[in-house]
């Protein structure tokens, strides 16, 4: 099978990257704008900017009144969301086809004129709801402060991956009017974002609606990307985390090679190797077998800067974790040195091909095709990269997962237990370090 993803591109004098892709299979069109500012590009002390702007965006800007974002494209028929990670925030609208104009000039207004609307009242409502989504993920959810823990060990303080996405509660509280409305104007500009539009349009057409909507807004200021040293753990470290939990949990975290970076596909087939299904080597050990475990998982976090590699695993009714990282450490061993068997290499890249083809069926969504060249874009500087995204897939061998396991996981990593209140002796290693 072959996979292309045809397109179009402009750039606005005032610097917006605009992607044009046709595929009228259905009377669907796309909206997906990507702003190149994440959790990364804040600074500590002011962190949860990025994702505080996802819920401002559909507060209403300048032309738009509270509520009539939202309203306007339910009205069409159509469905909109937007994410936040630590290197980019992207915003879609899936429309009828003819809901375009709709979409587009909803984007231009708050790209434009979000913050002629901004009022204290505003911010103050959305702080006030991030701050209560971050008690009900984060720190009254069972495992919520997990993600937070680890990434505070595995980078140093300032490194702006150290930080979650979602920012601290005292960060949150003590941003001001003036903290807020200069991060959107320096990082919610033109020059710092690409638009895709994909779906059944016509690419002139389409072409036009954008020249309308967006040229006028003016470019702002130029924008550095952001970068870090690269990183690495000079040690094993155990941490131990009680938690209002009835099972521990057992987290084990690798700096892992950089989305799109050679060994990133690899990472993800160690990932179906080791906790993909009842046939993955830690399921059928930990689950199936000795029975000591409730699940296991392992992905690989990608991002541009750097990558985690993760395995989680929740333990029985009172079973140490200790034994399950023994379990853990020996499977990772044999994977880097005795490597994969070739029907676990096929069982991964079917699975990694699938997935991916899966993705391209929609035009929309997040993973959908306007989000991909977006992603291209932003990760690879090359919007038309998913033939060769796919081939990296098909390329992994049971010899290039052997060396990136050998590489990558033998490395020293971040061992976190999160165990039942006063119950630290079922944690796995000592506390500190190994």
């Amino acid at each position: 099978m072959q996979i292309s993803l045809p397109y179009d591109t402009f750039v606005l004098d005032n610097g917006l990257r605009v992607f044009l892709h046709e595929h009228h299979a259905t009377p669907l069109v796309s909206v997906n704008l990507w702003y190149h500012v994440g959790s990364a590009s804040e600074r500590p002390g002011r962190t949860g900017f990025a994702h505080l702007f996802e819920h401002l965006m559909f507060e209403g800007s300048k032309h738009v009144p509270p509520g009539q974002f939202d309203n306007l494209l339910e009205s069409l028929g159509a469905t909109n969301n937007g994410s936040t990670n630590p290197d980019r925030t992207n915003y879609w609208e899936d429309v009828p086809s003819n809901g375009l104009e709709v979409a587009l000039w909803l984007e231009a207004d708050r790209m434009g004129w979000l913050a002629d609307a901004m009022t204290q009242e505003r911010l103050d409502g959305q702080r006030d709801v991030v701050r209560n989504e971050r008690r009900q993920s984060y720190e009254n959810r069972p495992y919520g402060l997990a993600f937070e823990t680890i990434l505070a060990a595995l980078y140093p303080s300032e490194h702006p991956y150290s930080w979650p996405t979602i920012g601290s509660m005292a960060d949150l509280a003590a941003a001001t009017m003036d903290d807020v409305l200069a991060f959107f104007r320096t990082w919610y500009t033109p020059g710092n974002a690409t638009l895709a539009i994909a779906g059944d349009i016509d690419a002139h057409h389409a072409r036009a609606l954008v020249e309308r909507y967006f040229a006028e807004i003016p470019a702002g200021g130029a924008v550095q990307p952001v970068g870090a040293t690269p990183v690495a753990l000079a040690r094993d470290v155990h941490q131990v985390l009680e938690d209002d939990v009835q099972l521990a949990r057992l987290y084990m975290t690798w700096h892992s090679p950089a989305a799109y970076a050679e060994g990133d596909a690899e990472m993800e087939a160690i990932a179906q190797v080791l906790a993909d299904g009842k046939a993955s080597r830690l399921y059928r050990s930990l689950v199936y077998e000795k029975q000591v475990a409730q699940s296991v998982s392992a992905f690989q976090d990608g991002g541009r800067l750097g990558s985690a590699f993760y395995i989680v695993i929740t333990a029985r009714p009172g079973v140490a974790l200790g034994p399950l990282e023994d379990e853990v450490r020996s499977t990772i061993a044999a994977l880097a040195t005795q490597g994969v068997r070739s029907e676990e290499v096929e069982r991964a890249r079917n699975h990694m091909e699938t997935a991916f083809v899966d993705e391209l069926q929609n035009v929309g969504g997040f993973g959908g095709r306007a989000d991909r060249l977006n992603n291209y874009w932003f990760f690879v500087g090359d919007a038309g990269y998913s033939a060769q995204d796919l081939e990296r897939y098909r390329a992994v061998t049971a010899d290039h997962v052997r060396d990136v396991a050998r590489r990558v996981l033998t490395r020293p990593c971040v061992t976190l237990s999160v165990v039942p209140r006063g119950r630290r002796e079922l944690a796995a290693g000592s506390e500190g370090d190994a």
